[in-house]
């Protein structure tokens, strides 16, 4: 009425109405598009046949190599490490006095174990955070090493592990055990040395013996341990009763996986007591073993001991919509990080010795199979999970935002809101609570951890997709590219001509520092839920002159611009945005989109935008969207001369 009734006369036009309800939803993107350009675009990207096969094959098969290389190379070490070890027993068996008896069942069954040994050593090696964050950070390795893909690799491991498990054990129980029971006198002679003058009676003889039991309980504890780490069990994606229900789970997979511990001491005394190996140094189960378990070893009493010495004082706890905590905390000495990064949280109020944090969507535990699973927490015990810290490097704090999801959580939330209150007028969220006076619950901290969100900086040009709670790691390297401006417009007063047009950004002081265009979509369900990073989001549209950050919020529980149904909202949010400079949905300056965005669009605008460059995307959310989002950035990377490099956390 305002807008259309300016001299008070008590009503408006029907015309005038119908102009405001049939405007055309704004455009997304501030630059202008090339007509002509983006045709021509849309016609390269249009699937093409081809008619020759051998071209066609060609082509899939450059870029599959393109776009793998990294984990081809170490796919192919791998399976010529372990090919390599398969034939050096093979041929070493195949000419000793065994093979007369127990022919080439004796030489599968060494060649898989010698592989199995390797494995059982490599399958460490991945899950070593430390170790992992460090080469990430101190060593060149990630340009040549796909560091991102550490779990995935661990499963690939694991499945090596049961194959080699079947034929180990398939190769002595059916093959070379009943050879060695129907043996000839003659024919046993050349095994006393390794049996005994007297020839095994029957299969119970094998199986009663050191080597065998510690075979058969191994086979058995890796068995459960695999079966409960698999999506349908871990996921409880099962119909079970409800007694079988408890058997499955997170807490089952976690504690099942520590099995490991039985399983590793087992492997060292089957390694010992070999039938066929009697010397010592031909027995060499433990040395595969020794410098991984050690490794191993460190780890965890690295993560014990920084975890018990890095107490953090609470600054500020704010309650939000959509049952979401914000943990302000001050920084331990020495506590550097990367945006991007994660650590994990332990507060004793809620228990002492579990270790947690909240699932982001994008956090995935390992043998998880889509990453990740279903937003609901499974966690009871000592089980820890990644957690994405949303404050910059550069801040004189930590942040952590918290989304109520399951037991845990839900316990932490009552803890910190017993000492919250209301927040006073102008400050958001539901509950606050400040200062050094308000008695907070104890907090101890363990991290940080590499992520692949934290090679951001390598890219001039970034995407940057959150869902909902999945914003938080994305939050971070907003938040850190704003303060690297910051400096930057400091170094201008002092050094002038080295301004953000430079895309400088203070490099004497961050170096390796590329990024001078971020995209950030946040997409989430809820209007609430932009109250979570409503002081960022002001920030940045406040100071980016520049647009170097273009933010990008949509609600998608409303329905598309452009919808008659949501006419009325667009409409309301159009005027109230131009008449106070705040979206009527977000609360915040940054105004905010309907529906889901059309992300074809979204990657041809950028594509446009930024021809030749290469795009940095990072995705952290639920996997659904995981799969379109890769293939968009393969389809605009084979077809256009803008190169999409897709990351995706893998917790």
């Amino acid at each position: 009425m305002e807008e259309l009734d300016p001299d008070n006369a008590g009503y408006i036009m029907i015309h005038n109405l119908e102009t405001l309800l049939l405007q055309a939803p704004n455009q997304s993107v501030r630059v202008g598009d090339s007509r002509i350009l983006s045709q021509m675009l849309s016609q390269k990207l249009k699937p093409t046949q081809e008619n020759n096969p051998l071209k066609r094959w060609y082509h899939k098969t450059k870029y599959f190599i393109i776009d793998n290389w990294q984990r081809i190379w170490v796919m192919m070490l791998w399976l010529g490490i372990m090919g390599s070890l398969f034939a050096y027993k093979f041929v070493q068996y195949r000419n000793k006095a065994v093979f007369d008896v127990m022919g080439y069942c004796v030489c599968v069954a060494k060649g898989s174990a010698e592989t199995l040994k390797f494995n059982m050593a490599l399958i460490l090696l991945p899950v070593c955070r430390n170790t992992i964050t460090w080469l990430r950070n101190k060593t060149k390795l990630g340009a040549v090493v796909p560091f991102d893909d550490n779990l995935n690799f661990h499963k690939v491991i694991a499945v090596g592990i049961s194959i080699g498990v079947a034929l180990h054990g398939i190769a002595h129980l059916a093959c070379d055990f009943p050879r060695l029971l129907h043996a000839t006198e003659e024919e046993y002679e050349p095994m006393e040395p390794f049996f005994g003058e007297e020839q095994p009676p029957n299969y119970w003889w094998f199986l009663k013996g050191v080597e065998g039991i510690t075979g058969i309980i191994m086979v058995v504890l890796m068995a459960i341990a695999f079966t409960l780490a698999t999506p349908w069990f871990r996921r409880n994606k099962l119909n079970l009763p409800k007694f079988l229900k408890k058997l499955t789970g997170f807490n089952a997979f976690w504690y099942s996986h520590h099995l490991f511990v039985i399983v590793y001491s087992l492997l060292i005394v089957h390694g010992i007591y070999l039938y066929l190996t009697k010397k010592w140094y031909q027995k060499t189960t433990w040395m595969y073993l020794a410098v991984p378990i050690t490794l191993y070893a460190c780890e965890r009493l690295i993560r014990a001991f920084r975890s018990s010495i890095k107490a953090v004082k609470i600054l500020k706890v704010a309650v939000y919509p959509g049952n979401v905590l914000s943990l302000h905390m001050s920084k331990p000495q020495g506590f550097k990080y990367k945006s991007g990064q994660f650590m994990f949280v332990n507060c004793s109020a809620v228990s002492s010795f579990e270790w947690y944090v909240h699932f982001d969507p994008c956090s995935i535990p390992h043998f998880a199979s889509s990453l990740p699973f279903s937003l609901t927490e499974r966690t009871i015990g000592k089980s820890r999970h990644p957690f994405s810290i949303t404050s910059a490097p550069g801040d004189d704090y930590l942040s952590v935002h918290i989304r109520t999801l399951g037991d845990w959580t839900r316990q932490l939330k009552t803890v910190f809101s017993e000492v919250c209150q209301p927040p006073p007028a102008g400050k958001s969220g539901l509950l606050r609570a400040e200062g050094t006076n308000t008695s907070f619950p104890k907090i101890l901290i363990d991290g940080p951890y590499g992520a692949p969100a934290q090679d951001y900086k390598k890219y001039d040009v970034v995407l940057l997709v959150g869902l909902g709670i999945g914003a938080t790691p994305m939050i971070s390297i907003v938040k850190d590219i704003i303060n690297n401006m910051k400096m930057e417009e400091m170094e201008e007063d002092s050094f002038p001509g080295s301004g953000l047009e430079n895309g400088n950004y203070n490099k004497k002081n961050n170096k390796g520092f590329k990024t001078r265009k971020a995209y950030f979509y946040w997409v989430t369900r809820e209007q609430g839920s932009f109250e979570w990073f409503k002081g960022i989001m002001n920030e940045v549209a406040e100071m980016d002159e520049q647009w170097v950050i273009e933010l990008h919020n949509y609600c998608t529980s409303v329905y598309e611009e452009g919808d008659a149904r949501s006419a009325l909202i667009t409409m309301l949010q159009s005027l109230h945005h131009a008449k106070n400079g705040v979206d009527v949905v977000s609360g915040t300056r940054v105004k905010s989109h309907f529906a889901k965005p059309n992300w074809r669009q979204v990657y041809k605008n950028i594509a446009l935008h930024h021809q030749g460059a290469r795009i940095g995307v990072f995705y952290c959310g639920a996997p659904a969207l995981t799969k379109e989002l890769r293939q968009l950035a393969l389809d605009f990377s084979h077809k256009t001369g803008t190169k999409f490099d897709f990351h995706k956390e893998n917790f």
